[in-house]
């Protein structure tokens, strides 16, 4: 294998990409043969480093230079000053915005120091398109390991003792979930893997498949040696084609490699994999909903029991895990389950990757051991909220998951303390609101995804989310009454016990978590009909204050029905029968004197 000097590791991912990372890698190339310095240098591109506030993103390999916010234009000095006279590019490195200082490595930013990386080990390391450089990293020793040192029962016992619990949400341990599937006597069984990741604000799945697929087929392949299943599929959704032409690669670099296919390493066991694409449905990620698309048939879920690993896919015992699930997995069988219960807590064991957006500072990919607290999270790794804002609630678990008041931001992070307050581990969205958010209208806008992505298949998920929703509208609309918070509380419960399945048995959670934690908000949007953020159009009152108010017409000249009145130099009033709350008098105004009460 050819040695080089440096390596410059691109990100490749969806985000860089979207922002000319591709560009940038041909800019360097091309500088770098310009210089003549093509056979010392090489240009990598790698998966997502998870700093995606601040992509496109650089790191210089083995000096350990983070260069954030990259731009093609960049590659000419990055070269001239960096490869060739060793000097580093300052203006291009992030500067922590707590002490005001730039930081050279990657180590040493807040973002990645309380970080521990297993389920993205790679990424961002490798690239996810060179078979070759997953097996330098240990990449397919531990399905040898399996297939020539372990019994599948030994599998089996190795996933039990580490604690590995199910990371698409539902947080059922993934060792007893082999064990279920690989007692059922049937000559046919089947793995799936669950790529079809459908939460707002959610791109966990699809930064590991795109950044390291072949840790997933590894670990589907001893999946499958350990339930005594020959056949995989992986069930990704048709909009991730980035995840899609990574995944297409893998399995037939891993087929030529003979790692996937025929008697793997000898051992007489064979295993091989198949995608299959989602069309986008919400409810597909609920795994008998997903084993029924996978079959061609409408995508809705099936009552429980029998579960899928008693009758599953073509009605054969099947198990079905996540992406995340499956990316822990090679590590646990390389360094064992006793290292792995060191990580996180005493019942939610090793790290958490979570999709960090909203109003933060640091966007990007985040992962951390189980029982952080979402105060670190959000502050130290986060970086704070953006603009200096009030945080006001942290929204987790997705559409499904539950937002949690800023009071509250001390609970560390493990699937039983999330519960308990009402929210839910759920796939790793998390999406931070600030002051300026109306948590009633938040609310009604994860109800309108759960009712739009309903399958319609049981009356209180298809008649009950939409009633809500109802309610929730009429409140926002200033038609709300104080009788409307209780039919919101009963509906809520009444469609979290009778739903069919999991969309339906957590859709009310938004509803109910800020009825709980910011019930004031509700009172203020039923009985003053007043939202105190300003968010809900029909609820907004615009005034001008005698106090502020110069005369400068400003906001009279941009009034689109001309309902404010005044002359030059002398107070303004607005008509608020006339009044389209349409807030272009707020935004003109340079003097602060249009007010929202």
């Amino acid at each position: 294998m050819k040695k080089y000097r440096l390596h410059l590791m691109i990100c490749g991912g969806t985000g860089c990409q979207s922002q000319d990372s591709n560009e940038i890698i041909q800019a360097l190339r091309s500088e770098l043969q310009k210089k003549g310095y093509e056979d010392e240098v090489q240009v990598v591109k790698t998966g997502c480093f998870g700093f995606c506030e601040k992509g496109p993103i650089i790191k210089v390999h083995p000096d350990n230079v983070f260069y954030i916010e990259v731009k093609p234009q960049d590659a000419e000095r990055i070269v001239a000053e960096h490869v060739i006279k060793g000097r580093i590019v300052k203006e291009l490195l992030y500067e922590e915005p707590t002490y005001h200082e730039k930081v050279e490595h990657q180590g040493d930013m807040s973002f990645y120091k309380k970080q521990l990386r297993i389920a993205l080990r790679n990424c961002g390391l490798i690239n996810p398109e060179n078979i070759e450089e997953y097996i330098a990293v240990d990449g397919y020793l531990a399905l040898g390991k399996v297939l020539t040192e372990m019994k599948p029962k030994e599998v089996i016992e190795l996933m039990k003792e580490s604690g590995l619990r199910g990371r698409g949400g539902g947080g059922f341990p993934t060792g007893r979930k082999w064990e279920l599937t690989a007692q059922n006597e049937s000559k046919l069984k089947f793995i799936i893997c669950n790529a079809d990741e459908g939460d707002p604000g959610a791109f966990m799945d699809r930064s590991i498949l795109e950044g390291d697929p072949h840790s997933v087929l590894e670990a589907m392949a001893i999946a499958g040696y350990a339930i005594g299943a020959e056949k995989g599929y992986i069930y990704i959704r048709a909009e991730y084609p980035l995840a899609i032409h990574r995944l297409n690669i893998a399995i037939e670099q891993a087929r030529k490699y003979g790692l996937l296919g025929k008697n793997l390493f000898d051992s007489g066991f064979n295993f091989d994999i198949e995608l299959k694409y989602g069309a986008g449905a919400f409810v597909c990620g609920e795994e008998t909903a997903l084993i029924n698309s996978v079959e061609g048939g409408r995508g809705e879920p099936n009552a429980k029991p029998p579960f899928p690993a008693e009758i599953g896919l073509w009605n054969e015992p099947t198990c079905v895990n996540n992406v995340e699930t499956f990316a822990n997995i090679p590590p646990i069988i390389l360094k064992g389950s006793e290292w792995f219960g060191k990580i996180g807590t005493e019942n939610s064991k090793g790290t958490k990757v979570f999709a960090l957006a909203g109003k933060v500072n640091n966007v990007g990919l985040v992962e951390v051991p189980m029982g952080v607290s979402l105060k670190d999270i959000i502050y130290e790794i986060g970086g704070g909220i953006r603009n200096d804002k009030k945080l006001k609630a942290v929204q987790t678990g997705g559409p499904s998951g539950g937002c949690i008041p800023a009071d509250k931001l001390d609970i560390p992070i493990d699937y039983d303390s999330l519960k308990s307050i009402g929210s839910m581990m759920g796939s790793g969205g998390m999406i931070v609101m600030d002051e300026d958010d109306c948590m009633v209208n938040i609310s009604k806008f994860y109800l309108e995804f759960t009712e739009e992505e309903s399958c319609g298949k049981c009356t209180p998920c298809r008649i009950g989310n939409k009633r809500l929703h109802e309610i929730l509208e009429r409140i926002t609309m200033g038609e709300g009454t104080i009788e409307d918070l209780d039919r919101l509380v009963v509906l809520g419960e009444m469609i979290k016990d009778s739903s069919l399945c999991g969309l339906g048995q957590t859709s009310p959670n938004p509803v109910l978590s800020t009825l709980e934690y910011f019930h004031e908000e509700y009172n203020q949007h039923v009985v003053h009909k007043h939202c105190p953020s300003g968010v809900c159009k029909a609820l907004k009152k615009y005034q001008i204050s005698e106090e502020k108010c110069v005369g400068c017409t400003a906001c009279a000249k941009v009034c689109p029905v001309d309902c404010i009145s005044g002359e030059p130099k002398k107070r303004h009033v607005i008509d608020p029968k006339i009044c389209i709350k349409c807030g272009a008098c707020f935004e003109a105004c340079r003097f602060n004197a249009v007010v929202r009460p």
